[in-house]
């Protein structure tokens, strides 16, 4: 059996964005306003690797500046839509700071869940089990000084393969590279569109909740 594991929110806990909209100054939709102003998301991009976290940042001030200037100018065009000034989801850009730091870097700072982790080895003795993880290149350097990927066989990561979940792609490609058939994989993730995405492809998908339950639900398979 092939098991594959999500990184963020199952073998370690979640990144939380709240320092960094609070350090930018900008609520989460403010952030992924600015994210999708123009023709690509540029969130997407570092997330399938892209764009790098420098070129990120480089884009996101950029863009900070384009919509301030909105404000002084009175209307701006991005593409085929007009930003004008008076719009009041635009007001928010005049407080908005930018930033030098990489904040995807500075704010994290990942716990092992320790039972995830002790199933994962469990499981390893007689099956093949990997990472199937969205990440961005901070995250991924980060995690990689700790160790965090050295529990897994393998890791698959959205920045490394240009896929992210819930795109049923990224699953196939694990697939394919590890030679299992969706009725041979057991995948489990925090996020439920990802557990859906996984399941529509036959995939035994498992939503994960906590690391007791999960392993309730799987040890047994080791």
């Amino acid at each position: 059996m092939l098991f594959i594991f999500d990184m963020g929110g199952v073998v370690t806990n979640t990144f939380l964005m709240a320092p960094l909209f609070k350090k930018l100054n900008i609520t989460k939709e403010d952030f992924d306003n600015i994210c999708s102003i123009e023709a690509e998301n540029i969130w997407k991009k570092l997330e399938t690797g892209k764009i790098n976290s420098e070129q990120f940042w480089t884009e996101f001030n950029r863009r900070i500046g384009l919509l301030q200037r909105a404000l002084l100018d009175g209307f701006i065009k991005i593409g085929d839509k007009i930003i004008n000034s008076t719009d009041e989801k635009l007001q928010y850009i005049d407080k908005v700071q930018q930033t030098q730091t990489d904040l995807f870097r500075l704010y994290f700072h990942p716990v092992e869940n320790k039972q995830t982790i002790k199933l994962i080895d469990l499981l390893k003795k007689k099956h093949r089990v990997v990472c199937g993880t969205n990440t961005i290149q901070s995250h991924w350097e980060n995690h990689l000084e700790r160790g965090d990927y050295a529990h897994f066989h393998q890791t698959y990561a959205s920045n490394k393969i240009g896929l992210a979940k819930p795109d049923p792609e990224f699953f196939r490609v694990i697939m394919e590279a590890e030679g299992f058939t969706p009725d041979q994989v057991y995948f489990t993730d925090d996020r439920k569109i990802n557990c859906d995405a996984a399941a529509s492809l036959g995939i035994n998908a498992e939503l994960f909740t906590s690391a007791d339950s999960l392993w309730q639900k799987w040890s047994a398979l080791a």
